[in-house]
């Protein structure tokens, strides 16, 4: 039985001397103690050697990824032959398949054989030993290094240390500008202050600086490329009756020089913040189309990487960026942030205040499912992005409007909106309320009318109740009587 055992310096096929050794693995390191216990087990049949580090990386590579290097497949062509030995015991069980598939070889390869590769790699000096100890040292680093740079292969559609880079060199771009600018309006201002009032745009005062240098040559300066004619006229009225100092030319020539820093900085700028936007679309375009390209940078710059960002859950995603309110929120037991760097989005700046909180939160799990897809997915492709932000601008719409649609899939969320959003009813006085007179007809009409606008429909005739007998009697006896005094009163008038 031989056995196959891979080395930095070549392929070494080993011939086990006793087979049963296999059986008892608890025991089989004490049989590997010294050197000349394991010669009694095993011995070295033929060491191939690697002639460089091209070809250990390369036969190296395809061990790792189970597949069977032109080298270890003549080795074992030019010293196993499959109809001596019956099996080919194996470290990786993928090579083993490889080998059985390619020169059809029984490879074996278990717990045992596990056992017998850590004997051999710790005898492997003596083993070896036409292999000096140095060699093979200079020989695993070569394989290492070169293994190590192999792994890291350059894929320029899934580096995501350049759009980390970019952002946050875009981020201080933008506070060195507005330093320069700043310095440079306050610098000029104590030559000419009216200029600083008139042009308010930064990149034309700088321009206009830089051309016109002291305020006595304004006249005869040509800005018309730079300001429009009344902004134009303007100046040139303010540069004869400015109030500022007089400067010299070295301060002008130095204020000129600051000026074309300013220029230079905000074209470098605009460079790569073209840069950003094509790289953020070969990486992560689902995440662009969704949040934009600056909102989707910063939040794989905070996550440290596209495979970061797209562990989070989207709860972490909503809040990623407000870490210090959070904190805050949960030690002094008050509300937490809705929001974080996501609140930068165009969907976000779109929403009435009242509907931020909603839509950072359907924003941040679409941004998740999004930022997953292009982290992972082998294919790349805006389509899902597109469709998510379709969807979320019909949602914003429909809680913008207002309307009594089901928005949460349940009942529970119309009641609630028609609780706070349902308009009320409008009663109207009843004018008829203010009469006081005491007649019967009075008191009919009051009754009808508040009946009429208190919505209740009162029905004017009653349907007579059933009366028995002995009733009957009693009513026609009262009747009788009631005519009787009415006759009386009438004879009384008369003899009147």
């Amino acid at each position: 039985m031989l056995v196959l055992f891979e080395t930095p310096a070549g392929y070494a096929i080993f011939k086990l001397l006793n087979e049963n050794k296999l059986k008892q693995t608890d025991n089989l390191f004490k049989d590997f103690e010294s050197p000349e216990a394991a010669n009694k087990i095993i011995k070295l049949k033929h060491f191939e050697k690697f002639q460089d580090t091209t070809e250990a990386l390369a036969a190296m590579t395809a061990t790792v990824e189970g597949k069977l290097s032109k080298s270890l497949k003549k080795t074992l062509k030019k010293f196993v032959d499959k109809d001596v030995q019956d099996q080919l015991l194996v470290a990786d069980a993928k090579l083993g398949n490889a080998i059985k598939d390619k020169l059809n070889l029984q490879c074996v390869s278990n717990t045992a054989v596990q056992e017998l590769m850590r004997c051999i790699r710790a005898q492997c000096e003596s083993l070896l030993a036409g292999l000096p100890k140095k060699e093979m040292t200079a020989m695993a680093l070569g394989l290492a290094h070169s293994l190590s740079r192999y792994k890291l292969k350059f894929s320029p559609d899934k580096i995501d240390t350049m759009i980390i880079q970019a952002v946050s060199l875009l981020d201080d771009l933008d506070k060195e500008l507005n330093n320069y600018i700043m310095r440079c309006r306050e610098w000029y201002g104590w030559h000419f202050p009216e200029l600083g009032k008139i042009i308010t745009d930064n990149i034309a005062f700088v321009k206009t600086v830089k051309i016109i240098g002291t305020r006595d040559n304004t006249a005869n300066s040509d800005i018309s490329d730079i300001l429009p004619e009344d902004l134009e006229e303007q100046v040139k009225e303010a540069a004869e009756i400015s109030m500022g100092t007089e400067i010299s030319e070295d301060d002008i020539l130095n204020i000129q020089n600051l000026c074309d820093q300013v220029i230079e900085i905000t074209s470098y700028r605009a460079q790569l913040y073209d840069y950003l936007k094509a790289r953020m679309m070969a990486m992560a375009p689902n995440l662009t189309v969704l949040v934009g390209d600056l909102v989707g940078a910063r939040l794989i710059s905070h996550a440290g990487s596209l495979i970061n960002l797209a562990k989070h859950p989207a709860s972490t995603v909503q809040i990623l960026g407000a870490e210090k309110a959070l904190f805050r929120a949960l030690k002094t037991k008050k509300d937490t942030p809705k929001y974080g760097l996501i609140y930068h989005a165009q969907l976000i700046g779109q929403s009435s205040t009242k509907n931020k909180g909603k839509m950072s939160r359907m924003l941040a799990a679409k941004a998740a499912l999004a930022t997953r897809v292009d982290a992972l997915a082998e294919e790349s492709s805006f389509d899902l992005g597109a469709e998510h932000k379709a969807k979320l601008e019909a949602r914003l719409r429909i809680l913008e409007e207002g309307n009594l649609k089901r928005i949460s899939g349940t009942g529970r969320a119309r009641a609630k909106f028609e609780k706070y959003q349902g308009i009320s009813e409008i009663k109207q006085y009843p004018a008829a309320a203010d009469s006081t007179l005491p007649s019967a007809s009075g008191k009919r009409k009051r009754s009808e009318s508040q009946g009429e606008s208190s919505g209740i429909k009162a029905e004017v005739k009653e349907e007579p109740e059933e009366q028995t007998p002995k009733q009957k009697k009693k009513k026609s006896k009262k009747e009788h009587v009631a005519a009787a005094e009415t006759s009386v009163e009438v004879k009384e008038e008369s003899t009147e």
